[in-house]
Formats: structure tokens, C-alpha cells, sequence
């Protein structure tokens, strides 16, 4: 049992919840219910959810010494030595062959590029990227995007520029939010953490944060109330929708400038039930305008 455990923990399978993402096209776009564009989404989830997973496991094989000295990390199943390096090379190699092979059963060409090109660009990242300053933040930015991307190509939707951008600026500012929380970690405890650490600086990190903060708030308010979006949905009353993507942006500038609490965007999700219910309540709220 443990060993399943010790399996899920390194698959980081509650990190999956970051593929939802490729549903956005397909759901702006009115046809979520529609089966056979939901279907190869669905699938293209597992695929990401897997490779992905590959990726997980190569960095926390390559950084397994290092995350020995952090106190959350240390606890993962290499660091801990609960898990051998060549039991997790297997499972990494199964993850992927899964992954890809599934990809390839999908049968589109421009999906299975996107999801190869995920896995080099994150390869890279693990083997000396993240050690870029600013450029390690966009490149953990653009998986988002790439995955928005990957599900309109499978659903044959096209993705706009709008949704992209924002996309993007959501995923800058939560990885804005980690650093500053490794930060503080270093602060703190003197704990060893990412090396690129060293680049930045609190303050730094504590006026990107505002100032992205304030671009996704004006960035999304011009996409709601634009004439081209109005005319593409039908409705003139989106913006209703800004109150919880601002209400989320603010609870979330809490946690993280206040709390202190930034360290996993997922684990935010599933546990602050303001941050799960302002995304509950947009979904809703979009739906029923969009439906």
C-alpha cells in the first residue's frame, strides 16, 4: 500500500487538475456537450496528465540531493530514500511510452507536436533552464498556454489571442507567488532552494506581483466588455463575471503577501474554499451566459 502511495506521490496525480486547461477552448466556445470534440479532450488530458508526470519524475531525479535540505521537498519519496532512483527511471519511462503512445492513437499530428514540444521545453527547463531568472518563470507560464493550445487543436476550436494572454498572466502571477514563498523560505530558515532564488530579491518579487495583479484585473475587463467578445457570446452582461476574477485575484494577493501561504497553487486550490468557490461561481456564472 505504502508503495502505491509512494507511486501517486511522485506521479503528483493532484497536479492533474492543471490540465484542465485544455477544456477552456471547447467551453468558451459552447460545445462542451458536444461528444465528439469532449471526447479526444479528455483524452489529450491523460496524455498531458502523463507526460507531465514524466516531467515531475525527471526533476525530482535530477534534484534529489538538493530537495534533501528544504523542508517540504525532503519529504517527496526520493528525497525521503523511500523510493529507489531506478525504480523511479521505470516509472518514468512507462509514463511517457503511455503518454505519447496514447497521443499517437489520437491520430493529430499538431497535438502530438505540442505535447513533444512540452516535454523538451520542460527537459531543458530541469536540466539548466530554471536557473534563468525571468525566463524560468515564463517557460513554467507557457505549459499553461501550450496546454490551452493543445485542447483547442484537439477539439478543433480555434484559441484567441485574449484567452491566451490571460492564460499566460494567471500562470505568471501564480509562479510569481511560488518564488516569492521559496523567498521567504530562505529568509526564514536559510533552507537551500532553487538557485535562482539568489536573483531575485523580495521587493522585486512583491512589485511584479502587483504589477501583474493589476494587468490580468484591467486585461480581463477589457476582454469581457470588448464589442468582439459581446457580439461573439450574445450577451452584454460577461463583466458580471470580473467580480469573482477579481475577488480571486485579491484573496489570492492575501494568501500570498499576508499568509505567507503561496508554496502550492494546488494545493490553494483544493483547500481555500474562497479561492474554489470565486472559480466555482465563475465557471457557473459563464456557463449559464454561455449555455
Amino acid at each position: 500500500m505504502s508503495t502505491i502511495r509512494n507511486i501517486l506521490k511522485l506521479l503528483r496525480v493532484d497536479h492533474w487538475v492543471k490540465n484542465f486547461f485544455l477544456f477552456i477552448p471547447i467551453f468558451f466556445a459552447g460545445e462542451l456537450t458536444d461528444g465528439r470534440k469532449f471526447l479526444p479532450v479528455l483524452a489529450g488530458f491523460f496524455c498531458f496528465g502523463l507526460v507531465a508526470s514524466t516531467i515531475y519524475i525527471f526533476n525530482d531525479i535530477m534534484d534529489r540531493k538538493s530537495d534533501q535540505a528544504h523542508p517540504e521537498k525532503s519529504k517527496r519519496p526520493l528525497a525521503s530514500g523511500e523510493m529507489s532512483v531506478s525504480v523511479a527511471w521505470i516509472i518514468v519511462a512507462v509514463s511517457m511510452v503511455a503518454g505519447l503512445g496514447i497521443t499517437h492513437l489520437l491520430g493529430n499530428q499538431g497535438f502530438f507536436f505540442l505535447l513533444v514540444s512540452y516535454l523538451i521545453i520542460n527537459v531543458l527547463y530541469s536540466l539548466g533552464l530554471k536557473r534563468l531568472s525571468i525566463v524560468e518563470m515564463i517557460i513554467v507560464s507557457s505549459g499553461f498556454v501550450l496546454r490551452a493550445v493543445a485542447g483547442g487543436v484537439l477539439a478543433g476550436v480555434e484559441v484567441s489571442q485574449w484567452m491566451l494572454m490571460m492564460i499566460f498572466l494567471l500562470a505568471l502571477f501564480l509562479a510569481l507567488a511560488k518564488r516569492r514563498d521559496d523567498m521567504l523560505l530562505v529568509i526564514k530558515s536559510g533552507a537551500s532552494v532553487r538557485k535562482v532564488i539568489q536573483s531575485y530579491s523580495l521587493e522585486y518579487l512583491n512589485s511584479l506581483l502587483i504589477m501583474v495583479s493589476g494587468v490580468i484585473i484591467v486585461a480581463y475587463l477589457m476582454y469581457v466588455i470588448s464589442p468582439e467578445v459581446v457580439s461573439r457570446f450574445h450577451s452584454k452582461y460577461l463583466y458580471i463575471t470580473s467580480i469573482f476574477v477579481i475577488a480571486g485575484v485579491m484573496r489570492y494577493l492575501q494568501i500570498t503577501l499576508v499568509e505567507n501561504k503561496a508554496a502550492s497553487p494546488t494545493k490553494i486550490l483544493y483547500r481555500d474554499n474562497f479561492i474554489r468557490s470565486a472559480v466555482i461561481l465563475w465557471i457557473i456564472t459563464f456557463y449559464l451566459i454561455i449555455y
